[in-house]
């Protein structure tokens, strides 16, 4: 096992270095890096899943020539899943790429792509395995600046710099914080490793202020609300295929490393931190999905949504932490269990929409959701792959993303066990909030593929789309196969995944086994059996469609669809995406920064909508504008002239004198 798992590195990380020996011949190098990607993906499904299912634990350690300090890898039920995670995302990638970036080739070299597509890859490996503070934190830098290179590929927009600087400041404050979180272990265990924190005896003092750095630090990775600005900004710019990477694997990465330091590395877990993270996880996928629905741009309306998906796993995380502070450890498994079985589905739903906008954006040139219609006719697999990646992201079953949020429903259902009056109100809130917005999920992707794929195409350029290469499709069908398996066999994935809750709480959930009901406590609470439910819809529409062939006439007449007396139907007569998300935006208005105007002119109306970010206007804003004063200040002082410089160092020699002599 030792010798896949470093293979799964290896290949990653030769993805990356082999294609720039052959630069020259861009056939090759993306077929080299996106083959080595892939065998990489392979191996690490195949090593982090055999690790999980057989509960063992492989140890590696490589020692250096500073005092206290080497490089410890660790392989465990944890880390496994989250190994085969990546594994599984990298493969569907790696298939998925050869096809799309050849219209990349056309204006820039690609191998600077693939160079840091591999260094990206290999340090969410590290990051995984790492088990000592020196290469966890060598592993994150590694993965937030080989991913801010991604962002920036197509440097020679402005928006694509804009966006991978914000990426590059929000990746660097994330890193000094987990670094600050670390310290206080370390002041307190005396050692870098992560075998020495768990006998590390913390005060509840600083055990909270280490779970409060660490919660930003990994959160603002995450794209907790409100550390998600750098979401929506680096998500639009970045190739698709780097996107489903970000998205569906380095947020996951983010909350593999808060896992790791919540229930592993600390001691006592406190309510507090439990309710903090269920706030934060509300707030984060309400607004995450209030601001999704408000999005024209199709990549960063998913970037918003993965900010409101991330919200539901922090959700279960905080249930989770609540439940194991207040003694209830089995009620906290099925929490844990919740948030990572949607890390899995997350992850897999979110790469399938976000590999399906890549296919659209290459084959009609368009970001815009009002400039799109009528893909179905079009681009008729991408059409049904987005539709299943649609309806498992709004939570319906029999697709993978309804399971994970029944337990996670499942979990908040149990706050009638709690003492607290405070927590057994706070908790239902926060389900009924969860509801709320998994309603407008689902209204917010009606609105995607009802403008995106129905209708009639609105520009020559999407009249002019057709479905992408073989190599793309497969990838998006393995990915809506997946969800589909996912979402009708969940007992199989529950049972693996309550070894890791056993692993990191102590105890599990007892009712694992039954492949066809879904039984997390017991029956008489509740059950629910994914089999049956896919069954029932599978006879539903074949019965529909039998009626139809029955007692349909033989003749069909085919005409033009009543045009209420205008003469013709054209494309400007569908409905947009700003009047679908009119109604929402009337209720919600004070969330948003609305501009709306409407401009009257002997030509026409025009009618201009802007929906801005009320975080970036009263947080981020005032900072951008404080940093560039800043910036100009500091420039006056640099005027260029050696004088001045010499200047500067005589004063800065003598007040150094005074401060010695004063203190001597």
């Amino acid at each position: 096992m030792k010798l896949m798992l470093f293979l799964t590195i290896i290949s990653a990380l030769l993805a990356g270095l082999l294609p720039l020996l052959v630069r020259a011949f861009p056939r090759i190098t993306k077929f080299v890096s996106f083959g080595l990607l892939g065998v990489s993906g392979v191996f690490a499904i195949i090593t982090g899943a055999t690790t999980l299912l057989a509960a063992k634990t492989i140890s590696y350690q490589i020692s250096t020539n500073f005092p206290g300090i080497a490089f410890e890898l660790s392989l465990d039920q944890l880390a496994g899943f989250f190994l085969a995670l990546i594994g599984i995302i990298l493969f569907a990638v790696a298939v998925y790429g050869p096809s799309y970036v050849r219209s990349f080739e056309k204006n820039q070299s690609i191998a600077g792509m693939t160079f840091f597509t591999g260094i990206f890859v290999t340090g969410m490996y590290l990051v995984v395995l790492a088990h000592d503070v020196f290469t966890f934190m060598l592993a994150w830098e590694l993965m937030s600046v080989a991913s801010y290179f991604l962002v920036a590929y197509q440097h020679e927009l402005s928006a694509n710099r804009r966006a991978a600087l914000i990426y590059l400041l929000t990746a660097q404050a994330s890193g000094l914080l987990i670094l600050f979180a670390f310290a206080i272990l370390i002041k307190f265990s005396g050692g870098f490793s992560f075998f020495s924190f768990h006998h590390a005896m913390l005060p509840t003092f600083w055990a909270t202020i280490a779970f409060l750095l660490a919660f930003l630090g990994f959160g603002m990775k995450a794209g907790i609300v409100p550390l998600h600005v750098w979401l929506p900004e680096a998500h639009p710019v970045a190739p698709s295929h780097i996107s489903a990477l970000m998205s569906g694997v380095m947020l996951k990465v983010a909350i593999y490393g808060l896992f790791r330091f919540t229930f592993c590395l600390l001691g006592d877990i406190q309510v507090a931190w439990g309710m903090l993270a269920l706030f934060i996880g509300v707030v984060s996928a309400l607004l995450g999905v209030l601001y999704a629905i408000m999005q024209h741009d199709l990549k960063k309306l998913l970037a918003y949504h993965s900010v409101e998906n991330i919200g539901i796993i922090f959700i279960g995380f905080g249930l989770s932490l609540i439940f194991i502070s207040t003694g209830h450890p089995m009620f906290a498994a099925l929490g844990l269990i919740a948030a990572l079985y949607h890390c899995l589905n997350h992850a897999i739903f979110k790469s399938l929409l976000f590999l399906g906008a890549g296919a659209i954006l290459q084959q009609s040139h368009e970001h815009d959701l009002e400039r799109m219609g009528g893909l179905i006719k079009k681009m008729p697999f991408t059409a049904w792959f987005f539709l299943i990646g649609c309806i498992s992201i709004s939570a319906l079953p029999p697709f993978n993303g309804f399971v994970s949020e029944w337990l996670t429903f499942q979990t908040a259902l149990q706050a009638t066990a709690l003492t607290s009056e405070v927590l057994r109100t706070l908790i239902p809130v926060a389900a009924a909030m969860l509801a709320l917005t998994s309603a407008l999920a689902a209204a917010c992707f009606v609105k995607v593929y009802g403008v995106a794929f129905l209708g009639q195409p609105r520009t020559r350029h999407v009249r002019r789309a057709y479905d992408p290469k073989f190599g793309m499709l497969f990838a998006m069908g393995l990915l809506a196969f997946l969800c589909l398996v996912f979402g009708i066999l969940p007992t199989f994935t529950l049972g693996a995944l309550n070894i890791i809750a056993t692993q990191l709480i102590g105890t599990g959930l007892s009712n694992t086994q039954n492949w066809l009901w879904l039984i997390p406590l017991s029956k008489n609470i509740s059950a629910y059996s994914a089999p049956l439910i896919f069954v029932g819809i599978v006879c539903l529409v074949l019965s529909v469609v039998a009626i139809v062939l029955l007692f349909s006439p033989r003749k069909i007449r085919r005409t033009a669809p009543w045009d209420c007396g205008f003469g013709g139907i054209t494309a400007h007569m569908q409905y947009s995406a700003t009047a679908f998300a009119m109604p929402i935006r009337r209720v919600f208005k004070p969330i948003w920064q609305v501009e709306e105007k409407i401009d009257k002119s002997k030509t026409g109306i025009n009618y201009l909508l802007h929906v801005g970010d009320r975080i970036w206007q009263y947080v981020y804003a005032p900072l951008e504008h404080l940093s560039f004063s800043l910036a100009r200040f500091f420039a006056r002082i640099q005027g260029g002239n050696i004088r001045v410089y010499l200047a500067y160092v005589l004063i800065t020699l003598i007040l150094l004198l005074s401060v010695i002599a004063c203190c001597g």
